[in-house]
């Protein structure tokens, strides 16, 4: 297996030391009789009777025009395209820089756990990586001709018990989404905050961009409540600069690719199944013209074989099958830059 990329950037996860606070449950929180976090509680509310959104939440499934649409210009797809030629190495989160508007489509694996802290004047949203967003609730409107920034400028209303969140003046080194979706400075975002009931909270999001987009962009997020779990710091450093760079890209991969016979990759066809990061993965490998063909959680993902067991992935990371019983792999590892996860395979 030939890695293509040096050492660009360093993530860590900052451990509390005696890890005793992971372990104390949350405060307030309703609970089932056998103590566990009862989710589907109603939702919590302030003093004034508004939705209390405050807590600890991560997005777990993204629906509609993420992370493909019809919608996009040329330009955001040749964009697209250039991002996965490369691994995906100016993801602005790569470069220790801030997500911007990507944070609300951010899973679990990508900086995606924020804490909501919700005051009448002011809500602030809190992420891994130390940025932050203020959103202001005291009557202003958003400035007609903004100074772009990484995270953008937002205000927000209720309207009834949906928060409605309006935003822009957001610079354009930003990605929509960790496939690459770009946008120009003239980009403006609308949330819909609906909190169904205690553990979970729907996030209607409108992306509009006439530079990017020939109409609004329409997704769904949904968002689930992490109670007894802590927003852990998440640090990237850059370990040089000066020549530190992602090496490579998909095109120099296939390059290098080799042959194999179908019989040889139909022992790799099926699901597997493991933990990365506290959680599950799937990956469904598939045979379509006699060539491998993967999806990761639902996304699909090119493969370019290297070996008679190794793939590179055009996300960026490797696969390598092992032991193969009874015709079929028994397990497949995803390698990443942290090393290998043995995911096995699954009925």
């Amino acid at each position: 297996m030939k890695w293509r990329f040096t050492s660009l950037f360093l993530l860590a996860a900052c451990q509390v030391a005696t890890a005793q606070w992971l372990d104390l449950p949350t405060p307030g929180v309703p609970r089932t009789a056998d103590g566990s976090v009862d989710m589907t509680a109603p939702a919590p509310r302030t003093r004034d009777g508004l939705p209390d959104l405050g807590g600890l939440w991560v997005a777990t499934r993204v629906t509609g025009d993420l992370p493909d649409s019809d919608k996009y210009l040329p330009w955001v797809r040749e964009a697209m395209k250039a991002h996965t030629s490369n691994f995906f190495s100016d993801q602005p989160r790569y470069n220790c820089l801030p997500s911007g508007p990507s944070y609300l489509t951010a899973g679990s694996t990508s900086t995606g756990f924020r804490r909501i802290i919700q005051s009448p004047d002011m809500i602030g949203i809190l992420h891994e990586d130390q940025a932050f967003r203020t959103i202001y609730m005291d009557g202003r409107e958003l400035e007609n001709d903004p100074l772009p920034t990484w995270m953008g400028y937002s205000v927000a209303r209720w309207d009834n018990d949906t928060l409605v969140v309006d935003s822009n003046g957001y610079n354009d080194k930003t990605w929509l989404d960790r496939r690459g979706i770009m946008h120009t400075e003239a980009l403006q975002i609308t949330e819909r905050y609906t909190r169904r009931d205690f553990g979970h909270m729907t996030l209607d999001v409108t992306y509009t961009d006439a530079g990017a987009f020939t109409a609004p962009l329409e997704v769904k997020i949904e968002v689930v409540n992490q109670a007894d779990d802590e927003l852990l710091e998440y640090v990237c450093n850059e370990t040089s600069h000066v020549g530190a760079q992602w090496e490579g890209d998909i095109e120099e991969a296939k390059q290098t690719a080799v042959a194999i016979d179908a019989a040889i990759l139909s022992q790799y066809v099926g699901t597997y199944q493991g933990i990365w990061l506290g959680n599950l993965v799937t990956l469904e490998f598939s045979l379509e013209a006699e060539r491998l063909k993967l999806k990761r959680d639902g996304i699909a993902i090119e493969l370019v074989p290297q070996s008679t067991n190794s793939f590179d992935g055009s996300n960026g990371f490797a696969f390598v099958f092992g032991a193969v019983k009874d015709g079929v792999a028994t397990a497949v590892e995803e390698v990443h830059v942290s090393g290998g996860w043995s995911f096995p395979r699954v009925p």
